[in-house]
């Protein structure tokens, strides 16, 4: 097998750095070099959760950015991403130098959504790159049939010959002219495909497993891509089990305490708790967390809530906060944390529903757990993953907003009753998240779709 050095970089957020960092972990037990790296000021974050292996080193680059104040301050979403570019490009060249002029250099880049450039620095220095889709096989699908000029989304949309027609509604939001990021993120996507397009055959790695999107896989080879699935990326306990201590993905930028919440699940019957998280960027305004809190207490069944404090609307968080306290309506049947050890919660044999925004992450982290879903997505690839969830896999339902874009709580029951209850609707999505559950695990196992698949990448 090939002595393979994988320079792995991320766009420094959560829900990039956790899949990423489990490739990393993934390659460096197979024996592969592995070097991850992301920006300076989230790497000295990351650094006390770090897992240590033998083969995993981490690098940092620049990206203008040294202070969480100077964060706070950053004019648009745009101006960050130009100096990323500009700063990023000149820094991660630096770092493919080191390594070209060291014992082992780079043999292979991998990058992820929201680097397009840097393909372009490993292109000019000779060097292999692979892209990381870190979302769905299907939303990628997506992306790359709407990135030609020429296509244009109208409703019903024929994306899969073997799926069920989409909506407007039911795409990645950026992809949507009237969407606020629109004018910033089509000209992203069109620059990722026209970079893959430059090479012959380009190779794409896809955080899912073939048994999953066989369809969206399938259409992507036929369009001359070397794709190849190596998900789901999950801790090594909750997935292969071959580490029983790689309980998390080892990046954490929010803090928890485990020990209340895991008490508090101890004490409650199996798949009788709601829980609910909605990740680390989508932030639920007030009216909706007071529907939600009358949904769940309304529907009697004990509830892992986790609210996550906003620093961008912090009179909003400290009124709901104080509302919620005041409310004296929850007692000992519900339960509010800040942040929590989701994949350890998911797996806890008392969950029986996850009420989520169906970011990818969340999504794979459900499925490989076995747990039905209440769906609630807010934007980008989640409303595509909540179609799969509801329409093709069958492992759970959409909550239907109001007029005013409200979940209100009688939907919210409504769902619980589907998802939790005992009717026939309910009794077949626990059945379908039981079989999802044993097909992604026997994915990931030695000699599985996804095992087989990271043994060819390093080759």
């Amino acid at each position: 097998m090939k002595s393979h050095h994988f320079l792995i970089i991320s766009f420094p957020i959560q829900g990039h750095i956790n899949p990423i960092l489990q490739l990393a972990k993934n390659l460096a037990r197979l024996g592969a070099k592995v070097t991850f790296a992301t920006t300076d000021r989230i790497l000295h974050r990351l650094q006390d959760s770090l897992p240590t292996l033998h083969r995993l080193s981490y690098a940092s680059f620049s990206d203008s950015h040294h202070h969480e104040e100077q964060e706070k301050t950053t004019k648009s979403t745009t101006d960050y991403m130009a100096e990323l570019r500009q700063v990023g490009s000149k820094n991660l060249t630096r770092i493919l130098q080191e390594s070209l002029d060291g014992p082992e250099p780079v043999t292979c880049l991998v990058y992820s959504l929201l680097l397009p450039w840097a393909a372009a620095v490993a292109r000019g220095m000779q060097i292999p790159s692979a892209f990381l889709s870190i979302q769905c096989a299907t939303a990628f699908a997506i992306y790359h049939r709407f990135s030609k000029p020429h296509n244009e989304i109208i409703d019903p949309v024929d994306v899969l010959q073997d799926l069920p027609l989409f909506s407007s509604s039911d795409l990645p939001t950026f992809l949507l002219p009237d969407n606020p990021m629109y004018s910033f993120m089509k000209p992203m996507m069109i620059e990722h495909m026209q970079e893959l397009e430059t090479d012959t055959k380009p190779l794409v790695l896809l955080n899912t497993f073939e048994e999953l999107e066989q369809d969206a896989i399938e259409s992507l080879k036929a369009k001359n891509m070397n794709v190849i699935t190596i998900g789901p990326l999950i801790p090594s306990a909750f997935s292969d089990g071959n580490n029983s201590t790689d309980k998390s993905f080892g990046g954490d930028l929010f803090v928890t305490k485990k020990e209340d919440y895991f008490k508090w699940l101890d004490t409650k019957p199996e798949n009788s708790v709601i829980y609910v998280a909605f990740g680390s960027l989508v932030v639920m305004n007030k009216d909706q967390k007071i529907e939600f809190l009358h949904g769940l207490v309304e529907s009697k069944r004990p509830f892992l809530w986790v609210i996550r404090s906003s620093s961008s609307d912090s009179v909003d968080e400290t009124e709901t906060k104080k509302m919620i306290d005041d409310s004296n309506i929850i007692g000992e049947n519900g339960m509010i944390v800040e942040w929590c050890a989701q994949m350890e919660v998911l797996s806890h044999k008392s969950i029986g529903c996850f009420v989520t925004h169906c970011g990818w992450n969340s999504t794979l982290e459900g499925l490989i757990c076995g747990v039905p879903f209440i769906c609630c997505p807010h934007f980008s690839d989640q409303l595509t993953n909540a179609k799969l969830v509801e329409e093709v896999w069958g492992t759970g339902v959409r909550a239907r907003a109001n007029g005013e874009v409200l979940i209100e709580r009688e939907e919210l029951k409504k769902c619980l009753d589907v998802v939790m209850g005992e009717c026939e609707r309910g009794r077949e999505m626990r059945r379908n998240a039981l079989k999802w559950r044993g097909l992604a695990l026997e994915a990931v196992k030695e000699n599985g779709s996804t095992y087989n698949n990271l043994i060819r990448v390093l080759k």
